[in-house]
């Protein structure tokens, strides 16, 4: 028995040797357009792939219940925006720990500690970046003013860090990077109405 967000599937009188082949099946009919998937349950238990194509070594003899619950990508985009707001403050948090632990003249833990934010940021301007080019309707002035602020940011606080003024770093942080930060909730709500738009 094959189920798909509730609903019982028939997939025909094929004989599927393996998981792989349903899964295929599924996606040729059409059932996961413009849908993520976020739950697949074989025989009532929960199933994710360890390995690439593993679902290739399930024999489907094994198989009696395949249960597959998807999301539009349109409801998936507004929950990535929430766990945005999440990242924020992560980011925010960093960035005092990051002026504190400057301040205290901790300094090898403070540089690891910057790493991780530098990574955490570039990697929450890749996703605002994504849902924007996807959903993004209007000409979002907020978000360009808070990516050129936060790009120049980031070009004055490099060469602080080839300087090795800790001090200025931890300034510039706390001073002017936790307000830039601040900023990007904005963007997230103008981001998160423009993929509510463009769903309605």
């Amino acid at each position: 028995m094959i189920v798909i967000d509730g609903k019982q599937y028939d997939i025909g009188a094929v004989n599927f040797q393996n998981l792989e082949q349903v899964f295929s099946k599924v996606v040729e009919d059409g059932h996961l357009q413009d849908r993520i998937v976020t739950d697949v349950m074989i025989n009532d238990e929960p199933f994710t792939e360890i390995y690439p194509h593993q679902s290739e070594d399930i024999e489907m003899s094994d198989v009696t219940s395949v249960e597959i619950v998807t999301m539009s990508a349109g409801d998936m985009a507004v929950e990535v925006t929430l766990e945005l707001y999440k990242v924020v403050n992560i980011m925010s948090e960093g960035g005092k720990r990051v002026a504190s632990l400057f301040r205290q003249a901790d300094d090898a833990e403070a540089l690891d500690t910057y790493q991780d934010l530098l990574e955490v940021v570039r990697n929450f301007l890749r996703t605002i970046g994504v849902l924007r080019d996807e959903y993004s309707l209007g000409d979002n002035v907020e978000y360009t003013k808070s990516a050129e602020e936060l790009s120049e940011l980031f070009t004055e606080m490099s060469s602080v860090l080839e300087n090795e003024d800790w001090i200025l770093l931890a300034d510039l942080l706390e001073y002017e990077f936790l307000p830039a930060v601040e900023k990007w909730k904005k963007v997230i709500k103008n981001l998160r109405d423009d993929i509510r738009a463009s769903r309605a």
